[in-house]
Formats: structure tokens, sequence, C-alpha cells
């Protein structure tokens, strides 16, 4: 017959504990510019490129109208492939027994990546100017960068925390 405390495993760790996140983040790309300001800026765009084509077809340049239209459109596509990359994320996730990096594309492509905490380590490439600058995780031969599309402030608290959380893991804490 058992005696004691059932919630409490023989061996110090209970197995409930062992699948709990120590350490959980969802990192998303930055951008600067909001809804509002693609439109404020489409709009200014727009106006300086139709102020500019009509005293230009007026004096005689018309080629100048039909390659601003195409500056215009342009600035268009790549504003809105921006923003569609915006919707990309990563998550990383740090239990007991495993890593888990997960990177899904703006297109809802996942990729993922498993390594055992105790055999990891983080690596990362520090700039006195610039800030963090990369953040990988390397386990054995294979190594993963993290937070890739982050700014180096994001990086660093980022790196902070996995920091921590892989050093708790590691003391069997």
């Amino acid at each position: 017959m058992v005696s004691g405390n059932p919630s409490v495993h023989p061996y110090g760790l209970d197995p409930d504990s062992l699948d709990r996140p120590v350490f959980s983040a969802t990192i998303r790309p930055h951008q600067s510019l909001s809804r509002r300001g693609f439109r404020v800026v489409m709009t200014g765009v727009c106006l300086v490129s139709l102020v500019v084509s009509v005293e230009s077809w007026r004096r005689g340049f018309w080629p100048i109208a039909g390659f601003f239209g195409l500056d215009m459109l342009g600035i268009y596509l790549a504003l809105k492939a921006s923003f569609r990359r915006g919707s990309s994320f990563e998550e990383v996730m740090i239990t007991q027994i495993e890593i888990l990096l997960a990177r899904v594309s703006h297109r809802g492509e996942r990729r993922e990546w498993r390594f055992n905490p105790l055999w990891t380590k983080i690596v990362s490439v520090d700039d006195e100017e610039f800030g963090l600058q990369r953040l990988s995780l390397v386990s054995r031969r294979l190594e993963v960068v993290v937070a890739r599309d982050a700014a180096p402030e994001q990086r660093a608290e980022i790196a902070d925390g996995l920091s921590k959380a892989l050093a708790e893991v590691k003391k069997g804490r």
C-alpha cells in the first residue's frame, strides 16, 4: 500500500509538470507602419505624384506621368507585401523535457524544431552599437535562429527569458 502524499512523485518530479511550459513566447515581426499610417503614406504619395504628373504633362513631358504611376504601384505592392509578412510569427516553448520552436509563415506554413533542453545552448551575436543581432538555439550540429524578424531590444528580452528558463530546466526545478 502506498502511503504519504499521492501528488508528489517518489523521485521528486511530478509527471504532470513535465509538459507544463517553463517559458513560452510568441514572437511577431516589428512593424512600424499601422493601417492608418499606410493610408496616410499612400495618400501623400498619390498627391505628390498627381501634382508632379499634371505639371509635367502641361509642360510637354507626358512620359513622366506613366513613370509616377509605376512608382505608386511599386510602393503600394511593397507596403502590402510588408503587411502580409507581418502576419507571420514564431512560438518558443520550453518544458522540462523539450524545447519547441515553431515558425509560421504569412501563408500559414508551419515548421517545427524540437530540442532536448539538456543538450541545447543559446548562442547570441551582440554588437556594441546595434544591440543583439542574432539569437540561435544550438543542439549537436543543428542551429536554428530565433526571433529573426524581431527588433534587437525584443531579441535581447527573449534571450534573457530563454537563458533563465533553460538554466532552470537544467537545474531540474
